[in-house]
């Protein structure tokens, strides 16, 4: 039996990207559907099953930031970011609301395959640091969250599910299996299967402070995921 292919929606307001776009994907064996605004975004999602969305961010009217911001309210489908070059406000506000990736204008379409994958596999194949099974904990806490290793969820004490996306549940998975050990940035890229840190890439702060807002009492003066300064960051659950 033909195993269902990986579908990818594309976002985006200039036909002829969109175009580009489903054609060479679909060349690369993935499933591709288009909308050309938000609107038509969300009524694509409402009718099919999409694994990944590819979402322009200067769309007119409702914007790719806005789409993301309701999306996100909902939906962890995986989201890459499109945004014109130079635009590095647009990139850090679009990490900081969920998106799992972004790539410049005009797109390199050999890397944007590369980073369709890697957040595919971030969602898929959670990442496992030790081969002592036995050692591997099935879940951490977070405050009053518990992280269920092995369903990927993160539940409050009440034991409703808070939405996380990929890379976010990835993140925290790295800080479980590193209690109280000081990871620097590089590290913890790694251990997530992100690309390799750029010290003038602000995606793991942005995405660190993300889930403070979602899992501390006071992300201000963040408990339990804790900057170590010069160094990086110490999950310290107690």
């Amino acid at each position: 039996m033909t195993e269902p292919k990986t579908t990818v929606l594309v976002c985006d307001d200039e036909r002829d990207v969109r175009e580009m776009l489903q054609e060479y994907l679909q060349r690369r064996g993935f499933r591709v559907v288009t909308s050309g605004n938000a609107e038509e975004l969300r009524d694509v999602l409402e009718k099919d099953k999409i694994d990944l969305i590819l979402l322009d961010i200067n769309m007119p009217g409702e914007d790719g930031l806005t789409a993301l911001r309701n999306l996100r309210s909902s939906n962890p489908v995986p989201v890459v970011m499109l945004t014109a070059a130079g635009e590095v406000v647009d990139r850090i506000l679009g990490l900081e609301m969920g998106a799992d990736d972004y790539l410049g204008k005009p797109v390199d379409l050999r890397e944007l395959e590369a980073r369709i994958k890697a957040v595919l596999r971030r969602k898929s194949e959670p990442v496992v640091h030790t081969t002592d099974a036995i050692k591997t904990p099935k879940t951490a806490q977070f405050g009053k969250f518990t992280l269920d290793l092995e369903a990927a969820k993160l539940l409050d004490d009440d034991g409703s599910e808070l939405p996380l996306t990929a890379m976010e549940f990835n993140l925290l998975k790295v800080f479980a299996e590193n209690k109280r050990r000081v990871l620097n940035r590089d590290q913890i890229l790694e251990q997530a299967h992100d690309r390799s840190w750029d010290p003038f890439d602000r995606s793991i702060d942005i995405r660190i402070s993300r889930l403070r807002r979602k899992i501390e009492a006071n992300p201000q003066k963040p408990l339990i995921i804790r900057t170590v300064r010069g160094i990086g960051y110490i999950y310290d659950p107690d």
